[in-house]
């Protein structure tokens, strides 16, 4: 049940950016895959590319040979965790990095044809903890005539020690298929640490919410389709301003967040859907426009006030439509296997709503204080059947949204 969903905003400002910055800080650190992360600088006339490594690594440019606008670096005896993507900049559209017999494979989707000017590996140093290997990409339409090719027992060799200067790829850009990015699903679970939610006979909400959200998570790896992103995998306590930051910061396409819901009467019992209010999307717009951005930060590169109000307008429109259509899609699926509410597609001004860019819903499984509700939201089988039925909806709604753009 969302108790505390009006709590106040402004509130937990101080929290909030310190777990910000404690995630930004701890979490590459953390991770000790190898590859950390990749940052990328410049524009469409020359990108740099920045991989950050927890150790020294060699790596090799790979030709596919089928004229892809995918350029792959092999890192040999490197890392990488699952699922490591995100979206590029300037000569780079995407990337994805990956395991791949024995070595990190990145792959950068280009936007043209590049040359690579050099390549080279930098060493911890002063201030920084992590090695970097460096990529610097130039557009043809902006490079210089190219020399005369190196031989093989001349090229310099990339080693841990020091710089070194490969020799330069032409890399083309055809027709190809490009780069796909596993679409980004943050799964919040309710509740948690010293918050516990609405009880039941047998149960406490957090300890539902988060069982349940294992089994979304689950549920949804298995498709192979999706990069999960868990606001909490434990009894821990994340305010609600957080759970939305998490979503943002992991560029994500859907969030959902999953609660059980009590009542005074033990035989209400069924699911709802909740999508942004109207109200809702005010207390968006006077916390961006009038409260200096400290909340959240939609990407309006504009100076001007009503420039930028209008953009935000828009931003919010096409993000509450897509919330309300994944809300009717979810209840096409889930109302054969679980009772729903009368009017089980509500709005409410919950913060975990809030971000303006991310379609996001809220799902309250079931009453907690109804015994048939809690026995459906405790029993490990038939809360699987319950959240791969949610998993499903997921797949139809991105399934819909390919048919549409394919028109």
């Amino acid at each position: 049940m969302v108790g505390v969903a009006g709590a106040s905003m402004r509130g937990g400002l101080a929290g909030l950016l310190a777990a910000v910055l404690a995630l930004a800080c701890a979490g590459p650190a953390a991770a000790k895959d190898g590859v950390l992360s990749v940052r990328f600088g410049g524009d469409q006339s020359e990108t740099r590319v920045v991989i950050e490594l927890d150790k020294a690594a060699k790596g090799r440019l790979i030709d596919s040979g089928d004229g892809s606008r995918v350029l792959t670096l092999a890192l040999a005896d490197v890392g990488a965790a699952a699922d490591l993507q995100g979206h590029g900049q300037g000569l780079v559209a995407a990337w994805t990095a990956e395991k791949s017999m024995g070595d990190a494979r990145l792959r950068l989707q280009l936007t043209r044809p590049v040359q690579v000017k050099r390549r080279f590996l930098l060493p911890p140093s002063e201030g920084v903890s992590v090695y970097r290997y460096v990529i610097d990409l130039q557009s043809l339409a902006a490079a210089p005539p190219r020399a005369a090719p190196a031989t093989a027992s001349s090229a310099p060799s990339l080693t841990s020690a020091a710089p070194a200067i490969p020799q330069p790829a032409i890399v083309p850009v055809a027709n190809a298929a490009p780069l796909h990015l596993k679409k980004v699903i943050v799964v919040d679970a309710g509740h948690g640490g010293h918050d516990p939610g609405a009880a039941g006979a047998d149960s406490r909400e957090k300890d539902i919410n988060l069982a349940a959200a294992r089994a979304l998570k689950a549920a949804l790896e298995r498709s192979g389709r999706y990069k999960v992103v868990m606001t909490r995998d434990s009894d821990s306590y994340v305010p609600l301003e957080t759970r939305v930051q998490i979503a943002r910061h992991a560029d994500a396409d859907l969030f959902i967040s999953l609660h059980s819901d009590s009542g005074p009467d033990a035989g209400m019992r069924g699911a709802t859907v909740y999508t942004l209010s109207d109200k809702g999307s005010d207390r968006v717009t006077r916390n961006v426009m009038a409260e200096n951005d400290w909340f959240i930060n939609v990407n309006m590169p504009g100076r001007d006030r009503s420039v930028n109000q209008i953009l935000l307008d828009l931003t919010q429109r096409a993000t509450r439509n897509r919330s309300a259509a994944f809300a009717e899609n979810l209840l096409d699926h889930i109302g054969g296997g679980v009772q729903l509410v009368r009017r089980s597609h509500r709005d409410a001004g919950f913060v975990v709503l809030l971000a303006p860019d991310v379609p996001a819903v809220l799902l309250e499984m079931g009453f907690i204080t109804n015994p048939d509700d809690e026995h459906l939201l405790t029993d490990p089988a038939k809360r699987g059947r319950f959240m791969g039925a949610v998993a499903q909806s997921i797949d139809d709604y991105f399934n819909q949204q390919t048919r549409i753009a394919a028109r």
